[in-house]
């Protein structure tokens, strides 16, 4: 039986009980903020478009010069806003059980995911796990990242790649 030469004589098959990578997304801190963002957006928009369709005294071609500044203000503020906590701005958190490192990736204009911060595990002070969310402290007790898991899996998942190698309290 004759080798094909462009494939290895043996390859590498993943290990069925190898641990996965972990990736998590940050989610905003005040719930109320972004609601808050989202409605004021929606109203800036709606109210650039709202001053063309109201009839007023805006007959001098000095004051629609005005009104189309205002309304072109209005839309980018309000388009500003709906962008602020966009889902695709947020930043992943990237458990690496092979590394033993969390990397917090975004994507840059491209949409390709650029490194933010890289940490090994053993440089972390410790974690803590929540009802629904897991923190990660500094060596000096301050809060590094707080992410939220609302799949138990995920959690039992996570909290097995980082026994051993961080201090788990929770």
């Amino acid at each position: 039986m004759l080798q094909d030469p462009f494939v290895p004589a043996h390859r590498a098959e993943p290990e069925a009980d190898a641990p996965s990578p972990v990736m998590l997304s940050f989610a905003p801190n005040w719930p109320v903020r972004v609601v808050l963002f989202r409605v004021s957006g929606t109203a800036l928009i709606l109210s650039a478009a709202g001053l063309w369709l109201m009839p007023g005294s805006f007959d001098d071609s000095e004051l629609l010069l005005l009104k189309l500044g205002i309304s072109i203000f209005f839309f980018f503020c309000g388009l500003a806003l709906l962008m602020r906590n966009h889902e695709d701005t947020q930043p992943d958190a990237c458990f690496d059980p092979i590394r033993h490192e969390v990397r917090v990736l975004q994507k840059n204009d491209r949409g390709q995911p650029q490194t933010l911060l890289r940490r090994r595990y053993d440089s972390l002070g410790c974690v803590e796990f929540r009802n629904n969310s897991v923190e990660l402290f500094d060596v000096d007790g301050s809060l590094l990242m707080r992410l939220v898991i609302d799949d138990p899996e995920v959690r039992q998942s996570l909290r097995a790649q980082l026994s051993g190698l961080v201090c788990i309290t929770g």
